[in-house]
């Protein structure tokens, strides 16, 4: 690593001429920042070692922070970031590099003289991956209070021409989440003939999350891809709450600017009195040769970036009792065959879905809160007998909370203080039947520790998937409330260290970067069809690492064979969220649900260092054929469904061309079904003669030489098909 300046042998300076040149970064990344004519300290090189980086000479036209406050506007009106009045005034101080473990560090401190405004600028990149992560402290060392309304936490300019560049970005929906496409950055930001008018278009792409969900819409991630040499350059911003980015022209570059909640489109700001200090939203930058590689270095990034645990290498598989089975209605003559069933298959992990603490014949939605057991559902011995069931046929009991939620009818809504609730102009905030708790309160979060204490503490419980299934206003307390609740979830996990916390909000709608670092699971739908689950469960790795996306996997008793190996096969490459009424079904149906999850337990050791690939392209939502690989070392594996089209499909696998492979199919839903490895092209091609079907294939690179032109005839084309149902 090095941090040099010209004036400075040590790393550090000081004064307000600024260095002539700061150099950063490692192996996997470097990073030039150099004093532009107007003094200001731009970004003027950023790109892996040995790889093109920012257009020669143009450098970044912009400064390394954007800042809006009250009485302090920008300099060209419009809806894009950039250009702020504050941003442009503010000037080198002083910068320091440090060795964190795995972490490479940079500080660079920046000061407006005319407000008194500091902004340390962070910049951290984990050793040998080709991202860069930033966030942003201001620090009101004037005499007066500044009213922050909007800051950037990475601010990128200098990037190729809009003309050559495409721009990525994910809708993520309820039942419909991970939803890439993309589209030329022109058709956002027009040519408006800039040396005419000499000034920039005000037109743009601007991406950011609505109310308290913070992936309901869109993904908090996007991507620029140059279409001559394939450049990207993909980020993602690490919010629990609220964030925006945009991209556009400046200065006849592309620019990128991320950030976290703003005034514009989200109604936040923050007052800073003097001496008072702010710190933005982390965002993350990856780089790579395509959009492939640099979700490659971003997948490292955050496993880099996460809280260890020891879930994230052991996988175990979870059953869980909603989805598509006993949906909210769990009592104990219904759960005990289903554990026993869950068992025998081989689940490690049962969790009691929602429903578990209603005892109102009113219905449990605006009423929950209090998460004490109901003594209806489990009249003889209560919940334990459940538990203890549970732990007894060798799994480890689970249950279902929505913490932050209070219903208006419970005890709870009435027994602790409005200030313990999310409020605006005073007034409880009340959605769809309930209020929502505001973690930033003493009250709120002792009632939680309460319930927790009670629920892993006393019933020894070690599952808890918590749920968010309301969404809020994104105003007034909507930050401190996310940045508590992490913190409470953070606690927790200190208190209970071997606990397993699921990260769910009406499936897929809290699937960020900030709560992926701190819980072990994230929920990726509530899609019930099982043939609309699989563009999901493709494109969810571009949100998830592998090893955390849970996948639901819910076989019926009235499933053909094929349909039960179909809903089983599109979650062997992430995390088996199982369900479905194993109760009910026959002992053959029950060996291939056991063999499936045998398949899952001989490759899940592979997955914590796997990451994706797409051999067909990101999946469409209406996509006949989809498929997705996973690279680990010298293994491959790649699952492929057809729910419609022609019966054959040819996958490229270009990353093995030259290579010596065997293809096998661990798991397949249609007999007839063939796959057939082609060296010469490095392709694979798939036959599956029945619709809907999958196939989980499994390519390894084979290291023993060839010895002659027989052994390597014998060698090259490998066709492996099932032998017997799966």
């Amino acid at each position: 690593m090095t941090a040099e300046a010209a004036n400075s042998d040590t790393g550090d300076t000081s004064g307000n001429s600024g260095p002539e040149k700061i150099t950063w970064g490692h192996g996997g990344l470097r990073a030039e920042f150099a004093t532009a004519s107007d003094g200001s300290l731009r970004i003027t090189h950023l790109a892996r070692p040995g790889a093109a980086g920012l257009p020669a000479g143009a450098g970044s036209p912009l400064p390394l922070v954007e800042i809006t406050a009250v009485g302090h506007g920008s300099g060209w009106s419009g809806p894009r970031f950039v250009d702020s009045a504050l941003g442009g005034r503010l000037r080198y101080r002083a910068h320091r590099s440090e060795r964190d473990g795995v972490w490479h560090r940079l500080h660079v401190e920046l000061h407006d003289a005319a407000s008194g405004l500091t902004a340390e600028v962070g910049y951290a990149s984990p050793d040998g991956i080709a991202v860069v992560r930033s966030q942003v402290r201001l620090r009101n060392e004037g005499h007066r209070p500044l009213v922050v309304q909007s800051v950037s936490s990475l601010l990128i300019g200098g990037l190729p021409s809009p003309d050559v560049l495409d721009v990525h970005r994910a809708r993520n929906d309820w039942l419909a989440e991970c939803r890439w496409s993309a589209e030329p950055l022109r058709t956002y930001a027009a040519d408006i003939s800039r040396e005419v008018h000499e000034h920039d278009s005000r037109a743009g792409l601007t991406v950011s999350s609505r109310g308290s969900w913070p992936t309901d819409g869109h993904l908090p991630m996007g991507a620029l891809t140059d279409r001559g040499d394939n450049r990207t350059w993909l980020w993602q911003i690490d919010s629990a709450a609220a964030w925006r980015w945009d991209t556009g022209e400046c200065g006849g570059a592309a620019y990128l600017a991320l950030c976290g909640p703003t005034d514009a489109d989200h109604q936040w700001r923050e007052r800073l009195a003097p001496g008072e200090e702010f710190t933005t939203e982390p965002a993350a930058l990856a780089l790579g040769d395509g959009f492939e590689d640099a979700m490659g270095a971003l997948t490292r990034y955050r496993r880099a970036v996460r809280r260890p645990h020891p879930d994230h290498g052991t996988l175990p598989v979870v059953f869980n009792d909603y989805m598509n089975t006993l949906m909210g209605d769990p009592t104990t003559a219904k759960l005990l065959p289903l554990i026993d069933a869950a068992a025998s298959v081989g689940a490690e992990y049962f969790c009691i879905d929602s429903g578990w603490y209603d005892d109102d014949a009113q219905g449990w939605w605006d009423s929950v809160g209090e998460w004490l057991p109901s003594q209806r559902r489990f009249p003889d011995g209560g919940i334990q007998r459940v538990i203890d069931h549970i732990r007894e046929r060798g799994m480890v009991p689970g249950l279902w909370l929505e913490p932050e939620v209070v219903g208006v009818r419970s005890p709870v809504a009435r027994s602790l203080p409005d200030e313990a609730f999310v409020r605006q102009d005073g007034i409880r905030v009340t959605e769809h039947g309930r209020h929502q708790l505001d973690l930033r309160h003493p009250a709120a979060r002792a009632h939680l520790d309460r319930a927790v204490d009670r629920i892993v503490g006393e019933w020894g419980v070690g599952y808890l998937k918590f749920d968010y299934n309301i969404t809020v206003s994104p105003g007034g307390p909507l930050l401190g409330h996310a940045r508590c609740w992490l913190d409470w979830l953070s606690s927790t996990l200190d208190r209970y260290p071997g606990l397993v916390i699921e990260n769910c909000a009406s499936g897929g709608m809290r699937m960020d970067g900030a709560s992926l670092a701190v819980t072990q699971l994230q929920s990726t739908s509530d899609q019930q069809d099982p043939l609309r689950y699989p563009p999901i469960a493709a494109a969810a790795p571009t949100a998830v690492p592998p090893e955390q996306g849970a996948v639901w996997a819910y076989p019926q008793p009235g499933f053909t064979d094929e349909e039960i190996a179909f809903t089983l096969g599109g979650a062997l490459l992430g995390r088996i969220h199982l369900s479905g009424r194993l109760d009910h079904m026959s002992p053959g149906q029950l060996t291939r649900v056991r063999d499936a999850l045998a398949t899952y337990k001989s490759l899940r050791r592979d997955l914590p260092r796997a990451v994706p690939c797409w051999p067909l392209g990101l999946p469409g939502w209406t996509d006949d054929w989809l498929a997705m690989g996973l690279r680990a070392g010298g293994t491959t594996y790649v699952s492929v469904w057809r729910r419609g089209g022609d019966s054959q499909q040819r996958l490229p696998v270009p990353h093995l061309a030259g290579k010596d492979v065997r293809a096998e199919t661990p798991h397949l839903s249609a007999p007839a079904g063939t796959v057939t490895w082609r060296p010469d092209s490095a392709e694979l091609t798939v036959e599956l003669p029945a619709s809907p079907a999958c196939v989980l294939v499994r390519l390894t690179v084979q290291e023993r030489p060839r010895h002659d032109a027989a052994e390597a005839a014998v060698a090259a084309v490998a066709t492996a098909t099932a032998a017997r149902r799966p």
